[in-house]
C-alpha cells in the first residue's frame, strides 16, 4: 500500500517524505509538477516508491488504476504565490483538484490530510477554526477557504479521515526553490539578504505597529510535517486544524535571530539597529489592504484533538535552520 505526497518535490512535501523515510516508509508515491525542475533537488536525498505528475496522478484516480492500492494521502501539492493574480489557474489548481482528491478518498474510504492556510483568516485577530474568523484577502487565500467549506459541507463522520492543516508562516529546510516566486520565507530572505548585502531588509510600521514590530506566527518545517504524522497515526481524528506554535513573534525577531546566528553574536535588537545590520524600508503600495500583520495560531482544537507536540520559538527554530544553511 502505498503513502501518496502531492507536492512532493516542494517545501513541504519533501521534508513530510523524509519523515516517513525516518519512521521506516518508503512506499511513497510523490507526485508534482516539475515544470520547475530546481525542486527536483529536493527528491534527490529521499526514498520513494514512483513519481508522478500531478495531471497523471489525477487520471489514474479516476481511471481505477489505483484503486486499492494508497493508505492515505497527504495532499501538500497547491500554488502558494499569495501574489498570483489569475484566478481561473489557482481556482483549478488549489480548488478543484483538491475536490478531485477529497472525492476520490471518500468513496474509496482512504484517509486525506490536506494543507489549508492560515491565509483564509486575512486582517482579522481572532484565529479559531470558525467561519466567523475568515476573511481570505486574496485569491489564493480564497481558494483555501472555499476547499475549507467543501470539506466542511461533506465530510462524512462515519466515513475517512479528512484532516486539514492551516499552515502560519513556516519556515525551514528545503524551501530555496521558493525564492523564484518571491515565496520563500522572511528566515530564508534574511539569511540571503545578510549575505550578499549585510544587512536585512524590513518593512517600516504598519497598521499600527513600529517598523519591523509587524507579528507572525514563524512555525519550522519540521514542527509542521510532526503534525501531519500524529495525523497518519491517529485515523480517527478529523477536522480543520490550525498549525503553527500559537506564539505571535515580531519581524524584528528572526532578523536578529538571522543576524546574530549568522555572525556568532548576542547582540539586542537596538545594537542590530545601532549598527545597520537592519534597514527599514518602505511598505509596499500593492500590499495595503492585503497584508496580515498580526497572525497567531489558536491551537485549542489541536490540543483537544490530542496532539502533545511542541513547536520551537524563532530564537531556536531560525537558529537552527541557519546554522543548517551556514553548512549547505
Amino acid at each position: 500500500m502505498l503513502h501518496v505526497v502531492t507536492g512532493a518535490a516542494g517545501f513541504i512535501g519533501s521534508r513530510l517524505i523524509a519523515a516517513l523515510n525516518q519512521a521506516g516508509a518508503s512506499g511513497i508515491l510523490a507526485v508534482d509538477d516539475l515544470e520547475n525542475g530546481a525542486k527536483a533537488q529536493n527528491l534527490a536525498g529521499v526514498d520513494i516508491e514512483d513519481y508522478l505528475d500531478k495531471r497523471e496522478f489525477l487520471t489514474q484516480l479516476e481511471t481505477g488504476r489505483l484503486d486499492g492500492a494508497i493508505e492515505a494521502i497527504l495532499h501538500q501539492g497547491a500554488c502558494s504565490d499569495t501574489m498570483e493574480t489569475d484566478g481561473r489557474y489557482m481556482m483549478e489548481n488549489n480548488y478543484a483538484y483538491s475536490k478531485a482528491l477529497f472525492d476520490w478518498c471518500q468513496d474509496e474510504q482512504v484517509p486525506l490530510i490536506y494543507a489549508s492556510s492560515a491565509a483564509v483568516y486575512g486582517p482579522g485577530k481572532e484565529f479559531g477554526e470558525t467561519r466567523e474568523n475568515e476573511d481570505p484577502l486574496n485569491v489564493y487565500a480564497y481558494s483555501k477557504f472555499l476547499f475549507d467549506q467543501y470539506v466542511r459541507k461533506r465530510m462524512d463522520e462515519d466515513g475517512p479521515q479528512v484532516a486539514g492543516l492551516r499552515y502560519f508562516n513556516v519556515y525551514g529546510p528545503n524551501e530555496a526553490h521558493k525564492r523564484a516566486t518571491g515565496m520563500h520565507s522572511i528566515a530564508l530572505r534574511a539569511f540571503d539578504q545578510l549575505k550578499s548585502e549585510g544587512r536585512v531588509k524590513l518593512f517600516v510600521g504598519s497598521d499600527g505597529y513600529g517598523d519591523g514590530e509587524q507579528q507572525r506566527d514563524f512555525v519550522h518545517v519540521d514542527d509542521a510535517v510532526s503534525v501531519n504524522l500524529w495525523l497518519l497515526e491517529n485515523r480517527g481524528t478529523s477536522g480543520i486544524y490550525n498549525c503553527g506554535t500559537g506564539r505571535a513573534q515580531t519581524f524584528n525577531e528572526v532578523a536578529a535571530a538571522v543576524i546574530n546566528t549568522v555572525n556568532g553574536t548576542e547582540f539586542a535588537l537596538d545594537e542590530l539597529i545601532e549598527k545597520n545590520f537592519i534597514e527599514y524600508i518602505p511598505f509596499p503600495p500593492q500590499l495595503v489592504g492585503k497584508y496580515q500583520s498580526y497572525t497567531q495560531a489558536d491551537l485549542v482544537r489541536l490540543r483537544e484533538a490530542g496532539y502533545e507536540g511542541s513547536f520551537r520559538p524563532v530564537a531556536e527554530g531560525v537558529a537552527d535552520y541557519v546554522r543548517g544553511l551556514l553548512k549547505a
